[in-house]
């Protein structure tokens, strides 16, 4: 079974909305994490708003090494409205989120990623089909903004990994408990 991985970046108190408001720099600790990661991954599932600002940006990037696969990986996106925006390998998810997500994992392939979109990050962990979070946490607090586990139940985690950035990122890696 394919594993159901969440890559978030936030910020110290949770904040998951608007990460360039709080990451500042970027290091080459960040840089091997985020390999790693989507090195394994071979889908990545998107919320609509994801995907409409990500749509105007990442095809013309050169921001890598995130550019080269968000525009090649399939992106599944998470809609009930035609997409209006085109972007290669873009699908709509056709019925239940829930559903789509826990058949995709029953496929073979590579780990599917969740990445910035936050109201499907909260959807997957509340209906039990995410398996690892890989959260980088920026030394700042946000304030009031969206934050990624508001409204979220109760979810048991176990550390997989933990790394601190030189310009003083925090990677954590853990593993849902089921």
């Amino acid at each position: 079974m394919r594993k159901v991985v969440a890559y978030e970046l936030l910020s110290l108190d949770g904040v998951a909305e608007t990460p360039d408001r709080f990451f500042t720099s970027w290091d080459e600790t960040m840089d091997a994490n985020l390999a790693a990661v989507i090195g394994a991954q071979d889908a990545v599932i998107l919320g609509r708003r994801s995907y409409d600002e990500w749509a105007d940006f990442w095809p013309g990037s050169d921001v890598e090494p995130f550019a080269t696969f968000i525009n090649g990986v399939v992106k599944y996106v998470a809609t009930s409205t035609p997409l209006t925006r085109h972007w290669n390998n873009s699908v709509v998810v056709d019925g239940d989120l829930i559903d789509f997500v826990r058949a995709l994992r029953d496929q073979p392939g590579r780990d599917i990623g969740i990445h910035a979109s936050i109201s499907v990050t909260q959807a997957l962990l509340a209906a039990g089909v995410v398996d690892e979070l890989r959260l980088v946490i920026a030394p700042a607090l946000a304030g009031n903004r969206r934050r990624l586990f508001d409204g979220v139940p109760p979810v048991n985690l176990e550390s997989i990994g933990s790394e601190t950035s030189p310009s003083g990122y925090l990677l954590v890696d853990y593993r849902v408990i089921r």
